[in-house]
């Protein structure tokens, strides 16, 4: 089973040890940017990419007419996307289809389980033959994203969906968090499909979350922040991963590894060319995703050597 973890321009101003100030609209967020205009201190949520740095909502209101700097282009996040009234809306998405499915699991029992998990190819008595993502249930590698049994499991996996997918849709936008998301879990479901035994059933957002991770550290490195307390989680839940029992630490690294990709490839992008790299990167990931399962699935035997 797969189980859960626990800027542009030279303006960025470095992070220092300690004593870094908090976001002016947001106490409590520590941040290592400033505002171009007015320097006040700004977090994530509230960066507005400018043509020079990053500038704050009220400046980015007020346009030219303060006459303090260069007028900024549209509002947009670091990452280029739009700024919107909500920037936590999709995460919460995701976290009422994990809870939907998880209640559908509770009420319907292992039977639910069975249709959605993570599975190569095995031989499904109730079925009748055999089932899997070598048989064409392709779907199973997203549905199992969104599966769990245990409470704590589904509690961990949306505790860290919650942590970390705020700040990151905050920075990249709406559509550009959807995709670092369902790449991130699509590619340790194909991962996990490449690696474990065909018969072996797994399921968890666990993947997602990895690639979360990874994409905060690759984020937190481009606004010049204290990179210790990311790397200190890392190096915790890696190691729960290849020490506890029955987790599928496949989903975990496909999961990190293409996170990691698409985060550099997202807050990285020469803003020239910004959505040539952010769509290729994206569509590298996915084609690399299809590949493993295309050849896995290419690789099995017609019936798995034990069920």
């Amino acid at each position: 089973m797969d189980h859960p973890p626990g800027g542009h321009g030279g303006q960025d101003q470095p992070a220092v040890s300690e004593g870094l100030p908090d976001c002016y609209r947001h106490p409590g967020r520590e941040t290592g940017i400033r505002c171009t205009r007015c320097e006040r201190p700004i977090c994530p949520e509230c960066m507005i990419d400018a043509s020079v740095g990053f500038q704050c909502p009220e400046c980015v209101r007020q346009g030219s007419g303060t006459g303090r700097g260069p007028a900024p282009r549209q509002a947009r996040t670091l990452a280029g996307g739009t700024i919107v009234a909500d920037p936590r809306l999709i995460t919460k998405i995701l976290l009422g289809i994990n809870a939907a499915v998880f209640i559908a699991v509770l009420a319907v029992g292992d039977s639910l389980v069975m249709d959605l998990d993570l599975v190569g190819r095995a031989f499904d008595p109730a079925a009748g033959g055999l089932v899997g993502v070598a048989d064409g249930q392709w779907y199973r590698l997203l549905t199992a994203m969104f599966l769990h049994q245990a409470v704590w499991h589904f509690g961990f996996n949306m505790l860290g969906l919650w942590w970390l997918g705020g700040p990151l849709e905050a920075a990249l936008g709406r559509g550009r968090f959807l995709a670092l998301y369902l790449l991130s879990g699509l590619a340790g479901s194909a991962l996990t499909y490449l690696i474990a035994s065909p018969n072996q059933a797994s399921l968890g957002a666990s993947g997602a979350i990895f690639g979360l991770l990874g994409a905060t550290a690759v984020l937190m490195r481009r606004l010049n922040y204290d990179m210790r307390p990311v790397f200190a989680l890392l190096a915790l839940n890696l190691l729960f991963t290849f020490t506890w029992s029955g987790i599928a630490w496949q989903a975990h690294v496909g999961g990190l590894v293409a996170g990691t990709v698409i985060a550099i490839g997202m807050v990285h992008a020469p803003r020239e060319r910004r959505a040539l790299v952010q769509y290729g990167t994206c569509a590298l990931v996915l084609a690399v995703t299809v590949a493993i399962v295309v050849a896995r699935t290419a690789a099995l035997p017609a019936l798995p050597s034990a069920f």
